[in-house]
């Protein structure tokens, strides 16, 4: 069984941190890691609607890319297009996915509005999970 999976995003900060909770309780005995070309922490609203499925991102910490870079992956999966787009090169024999969700950081409206729209994009992240598990695991 592979056993190492880096998970990339512009910021590392919503949806490539919900993906890796998400991972981690799917496949506790992976490494999960998460990781973006930029770093912007860990979004509260994240943590908030994962709290609400029983999963606890506070210990993520949001990392840059090449603290990665020595890593021999077995999957690298990029959730967004900048991320695809613009990773540094990323010396890696990993089999490569790639799924643009939507980017809860951006949504506009009220708290609560808002916070539908991060688990609006937490289901999402959910569900690709759940077919990536079922297909490679």
């Amino acid at each position: 069984m592979p056993n190492k999976i880096l998970i990339l995003c512009t910021g590392n900060s919503c949806r490539s941190q919900i993906a890796e909770g998400l991972l981690k309780s799917l496949l506790p005995k992976v490494g999960v890691y998460s990781a973006g070309i930029e770093t912007h922490g860990v979004n509260p609203k994240a943590i908030r609607v994962m709290d609400e499925i029983e999963i606890d991102l506070r210990s993520q910490t949001s990392n840059h890319i090449e603290e990665y870079i020595d890593i021999n992956f077995d999957h690298i999966i990029t959730v967004c297009d900048h991320a695809a787009e613009n990773c540094p090169h990323f010396p890696s024999k990993a089999q490569r996915h790639h799924f643009n969700f939507p980017d809860p950081a951006k949504a506009d409206g009220n708290e609560e509005e808002i916070l539908n729209e991060f688990r609006s994009v937490r289901n999402l992240i959910k569900e690709y999970l759940e077919k990536f598990v079922a297909e490679h695991y």
